[in-house]
């Protein structure tokens, strides 16, 4: 048995991206159709400033084929503001909007900021619990504090995925909590502010990352990858780059596409 595998972009509109992926003259409307005929899946960062319209959810399904997949991070109100404090009723609303999607939900990302401390770890326990059952949830921290036994052991009663980064003050962690797991590639915001070309050599800490995910695949354990701008510069080449060195086909549209199951 294998795991499944995804891979995609923190994001897909970038002005950036239009010549060096995107061809010239694509008009922002196209940019998801466009992304969808190269790559599987997308993490949408856009939910985070709030909870989209049902007529955006129906836009995303219609553009992307049947196998096209979609990774969505919580709105900040709810992870940052609130830091989860009576934010169930805003969580649930999230939820059911984004289930619009059907079979091409993922998973849905707790993302937190670095005050978001191991102080709040019964607030989390309680909120994970009370979450609607049936959606992946992953958890993402900031603050190095969270890494202890008693937290590892918290996401796996919940079955929820600790959120695997490459984020250059965090220490880097193989965990797997769930039946499957989330890594998203960051790199740091300073390094790149333009994102139509790769410009940090990222190679020998991908191959590294590369390792790992063949492990979990053959663990049989779910894998959700998606990469950052900031990582090196243009995420699609990344992303490109990567599944070069796990040796698999990209697109999303071809008859094996990476959703199923990883020849390994």
């Amino acid at each position: 048995m294998t795991g499944n595998l995804w891979l995609g972009t923190q994001g897909f509109s970038f002005k950036d991206w239009v010549g060096p992926f995107y061809p010239a003259g694509t008009s922002s409307k196209a940019y998801l159709q466009t992304y969808a005929q190269h790559f599987p899946a997308v993490e949408i960062d856009s939910t985070f400033y709030g909870t989209p319209r049902p007529s955006t959810i129906l836009g995303w399904y219609d553009r992307t084929p049947d196998s096209f997949t979609f990774a969505a991070k919580f709105p900040r109100q709810i992870t940052h503001e609130k830091k989860l404090a009576n934010s169930l009723p805003e969580a649930r609303a999230f939820i059911e909007t984004m289930r619009a999607l059907g079979d091409k939900l993922g998973v849905l990302i707790l993302q937190f900021a670095y005050d978001f401390n191991p102080e709040f770890q019964a607030r989390l326990d309680d909120f994970l619990g009370e979450l609607p059952e049936g959606t992946r949830y992953a958890v993402e921290v900031r603050n190095r504090g969270w890494l202890t036994d008693d937290f590892r052991f918290l996401l796996e009663q919940h079955n929820a995925a600790l959120v695997l980064q490459d984020l250059h003050y965090m220490p880097r962690v193989d965990w797997i909590t769930a039946d499957f797991t989330v890594i998203r590639w960051l790199g740091r915001r300073k390094d790149v502010n333009v994102f139509d070309r790769i410009q940090i050599d990222r190679a020998e800490s991908m191959q590294a990352w590369a390792v790992l995910v063949r492990s979990f695949l053959e663990r049989d354990v779910d894998v959700f990858g998606f990469f950052n701008n900031h990582y090196a510069g243009h995420s699609p080449e990344s992303v490109r780059q990567f599944a070069e060195m796990l040796d698999i086909p990209l697109s999303s549209t071809s008859p094996d596409p990476p959703q199923m199951a990883l020849d390994l």
